[in-house]
């Protein structure tokens, strides 16, 4: 609470020794925040945002974790996969959004492929780590008490390795919620990311579009919040004290 009172002081001062009339004080941004929950707009937007974020972000995760983990199970198949995703990873969800437009055309598909995008790969990686540091006498034990090798793989690695699991899930939320700001930005009509550019383009309203931008920083951080709650867990935290 302490720096963001500091943050605040320091930003208002700013403005008023500066003298811009660009850039907007923290009470002209309260004012911009007040004035499109009256509008009745940003509700909207945030529930788009979201949406697409759980779209994006679900399916990436429904996809990812079970190709993540078979590539850890065998390694011979992930020497093959592997050089490919090495090739696709770093290529930024941004520079796909041409793609997108071309493969979706514009509107709600090519937001939701860019964030898969996005979050896909992340999941990929941290599952396959996952499957990798599971020490080698979790999976004995499980044959020794007859497991079948589905058995084991859902029985024994998926638990040991859910905390990894849940480490990339983090960061590929915290990327999907970046991307859908850039790709509600072109590909669509609204959103928090459409809410920015809108402001900015019409009227060059700055207090709304530092309002948009705040709103988005709040909610990246309750999304943070919330899936780190899930590494709390006592199911989850075990695995965290037997890789320790």
């Amino acid at each position: 609470m302490l720096a963001t009172a500091l943050l605040l002081a320091v930003w208002h001062f700013s403005v008023l020794w500066t003298g811009t009339k660009v850039f907007p004080s923290p009470i002209s941004v309260e004012k911009g925040v007040v004035e499109l929950f009256h509008k009745h707009v940003l509700w909207a937007d945030i529930g788009d945002s979201l949406r697409r974020v759980g779209l994006g972000f679900g399916l990436a995760t429904l996809i990812g974790v079970p190709v993540g983990l078979l590539l850890g199970w065998y390694p011979a198949v992930n020497q093959v996969v592997n050089p490919v995703l090495e090739i696709l990873r770093p290529i930024s969800p941004i520079a796909w959004i041409p793609v997108a437009i071309i493969f979706f055309g514009v509107g709600e598909k090519p937001a939701v492929f860019l964030i898969f995008l996005a979050a896909f790969f992340p999941i990929v990686v941290a599952s396959v780590g996952g499957v990798a540091s599971v020490p080698g006498i979790f999976q004995r034990a499980g044959r020794n008490f007859g497991l079948s090798p589905v058995g084991l793989l859902t029985r024994v690695v998926f638990p040991a390795a859910l905390p990894q699991i849940l480490v990339g899930l983090r960061i590929a939320l915290g990327v999907a919620w970046l991307v859908v700001v850039a790709a509600e930005m072109i590909a669509v009509d609204s959103g928090l990311g459409y809410l920015v550019i809108d402001s900015r383009n019409s009227g060059k309203r700055y207090d709304l579009v530092v309002a948009a931008m705040l709103l988005i920083g709040v909610i990246g951080l309750a999304l943070d919040v919330g899936i780190r709650r899930l590494e709390k867990l006592r199911s989850v935290r075990w695995g965290f004290r037997h890789g320790a």
